[in-house]
């Protein structure tokens, strides 16, 4: 009886290194040839890493890639052909495409059809539309491959099935976002369904900007029965194997990994996310500022998690204004996770900034403007502290305050990178409390309650200033978000919200505390993309903007 083994390379790559993704194709093919297999599959633009953004328009840079793909082919001749997404340069054009390297050379093309152009993607701006590409025989077995959004759409897979291919192999550039999982599963199910014939589909891994690519790849068998489930944030070089019957061929039963909950996705999500912003960036050291508030804790959790509480440097920065219940806090989270911890006071800073615009000041009734005098000393020192010790700073707002300008330009919100900007305030309680009942395998930081029950449950507040609290001038969190996914996530008029129940009033100062904060969110640090409406590429709004909902 035929079979055919496929070994599935879940890995890792980073955009631009094309010698560092191509050991580890070489690493991963030679598993796959000690492992008796025919082919090595790797994901799509594996070679370049994803997204490549204008990069990949840069002549230079595409010869580069071809370069390196002619010498994997001579390097991999002499065992299983390999399957690896690259650019590809052909009569001028430029296509997204997933090579065959056999026998020592590049020995089929096959180029994307549908090219994604919404969200996060801008495939139109960067590559060419491809007629589909029909099917290719590697051994006993007759392969198609929609490539990522091929197979989002029926006429790919259909055509390469009606052309000969036995199985679908489909290597994928999916970002996560909360409930992908099952948004991904159902669309092949149903290419399964239409097609009759095995379906595999492999995803890619690792965090690229504000991007995170989860894996979680799998393979399905007609009728869209699950026969392999790989882990979700991990990598793995699996054998599928697959045998031919009298019905055609089908995929061997393999491991069925569990996936984890919508939580426990964020929260990896973000550890990932983090780690690898700054890992390839060429950090593993974090410094940050730790206030005795639940966002800086969530923040140093994510880190200690990511880079181990050895390489995590908190910073208090008190003034007359914090509280000494906030200064014991921020001590106690700095002790449960086990991170360093020094305090810097702003009072003596303060006080010569004051001084030194007295004259200017003069007549002038104290503001917000001194608020924010404080948070931009504390961001110049921790900027000092980073800048000395080769640390990456990282910045702690939500989503909530981004959204609403909650935040001050050239202060808490200076650092280079922001692990819950995506994450709404009422998400980070949760995600506080799930991260102090259960502890993985892959967190660095310590098991047990590491974010202190009273961090969670006390009012939030900034102070910059006596009795301050969020809610004196924000509604409270759960109706500030309800408003927010409304408006920012569900492109939500203000009259769908009123008859939801909220106050017309606040809903309309959130909507314009929202446009008028756009200029903020332009400078502010990228962070981890949990939804499919994240500030930056998903949602594109101008920073001068008059318009207002029924205005």
């Amino acid at each position: 009886m035929p079979r055919f083994r496929l070994t599935l390379a879940q890995l890792n790559p980073t955009v631009g290194a094309l010698q560092h993704n191509a050991d580890m194709a070489r690493a991963a093919w030679e598993t796959a040839r000690a492992a008796g297999a025919d082919m090595l599959a790797l994901p799509e633009m594996f070679l370049t890493g994803y997204q490549t953004q204008d990069l990949v328009r840069k002549p230079a840079f595409a010869a580069a890639c071809r370069a390196v793909l002619e010498e994997l082919a001579r390097d991999c001749a002499d065992g299983p052909a390999m399957g690896i997404g690259a650019p590809w340069w052909q009569d001028g054009r430029l296509f997204n495409a997933w090579l065959i390297l056999q026998n020592g050379q590049i020995a089929t093309v096959i180029r994307k059809h549908h090219l994604p152009n919404d969200g996060v993607f801008d495939e139109h701006r960067l590559y060419t539309s491809s007629d589909i590409c029909g099917p290719y025989r590697i051994g006993p077995l007759r392969i198609g491959t929609p490539i990522c959004e091929d197979a989002w759409h029926e006429d790919v897979a259909e055509a390469q099935v009606e052309s000969g291919a036995e199985i679908l192999l489909v290597p994928n550039g999916s970002p996560y976002t909360n409930g992908r999982f099952d948004t991904r599963m159902g669309l092949m199910v149903a290419r399964v369904v239409e097609t009759g014939v095995p379906l595999v589909y492999l995803n890619l891994l690792g965090g690229q900007d504000d991007q995170v690519f989860d894996g979680a790849s799998f393979a399905l068998n007609p009728g869209g029965k699950l026969a392999l489930q790989l882990p979700a944030f991990t990598d793995s070089v699996t054998h599928l194997d697959f045998e031919q019957g009298a019905e055609g061929w089908r995929a061997i039963p393999g491991p069925l990994a569990s996936l984890p909950d919508a939580l426990e996705q964020d929260y990896h999500a973000m550890v990932m996310g983090t780690r690898d912003y700054l890992t390839k960036s060429g950090f593993n050291r974090v410094v940050l500022g730790l206030s005795g508030g639940i966002d800086s804790a969530i923040v140093a959790t994510i880190a200690a998690d990511a880079f181990g509480p050895e390489n995590v440097h908190c910073v208090m920065l008190p003034s007359e204004y914090t509280a000494q219940s906030s200064l014991d806090d921020a001590a106690e989270v700095a002790q449960r996770l086990g991170t360093k911890l020094d305090t810097v006071p702003i009072e003596a800073p303060r006080a010569a900034m004051t001084d030194a615009l007295a004259p200017l000041f003069a007549g002038l009734a104290p503001d917000v403007t001194e608020e924010n005098i404080q948070s931009r000393l504390r961001g110049t020192i921790l900027m000092a502290i980073a800048n000395k010790t080769g640390a990456m700073l990282l910045t702690t707002g939500n989503k909530s305050e981004v959204a609403v300008g909650y935040c001050t330009i050239y202060g808490d919100m200076n650092g280079g990178y922001n692990p819950i900007k995506d994450m709404y305030k009422t998400r980070v309680f949760d995600t506080c409390r799930w991260r102090n009942e259960h502890h993985r395998d892959w967190m660095r930081g310590p098991d047990g309650v590491v974010i202190p029950p009273r961090v969670i449950d006390k009012p939030p507040s900034a102070e910059l200033r006596a009795d301050q609290r969020d809610d004196d001038s924000l509604p409270p969190y759960p109706v500030l978000d309800a408003i927010l996914t409304g408006l920012v996530d569900n492109d939500e008029s203000v009259d769908d919200l009123v008859a939801r129940g909220f106050e017309r009033a606040t809903v309309k100062k959130i909507e314009h505390l929202l446009y008028i904060s756009e200029w903020k969110r332009f400078q502010s640090a990228p962070g981890t993309r949990l939804t499919q409406r994240a500030f930056w590429l998903d949602r594109r709004y101008p920073m001068v903007n008059r318009w207002r909902d029924g205005a």
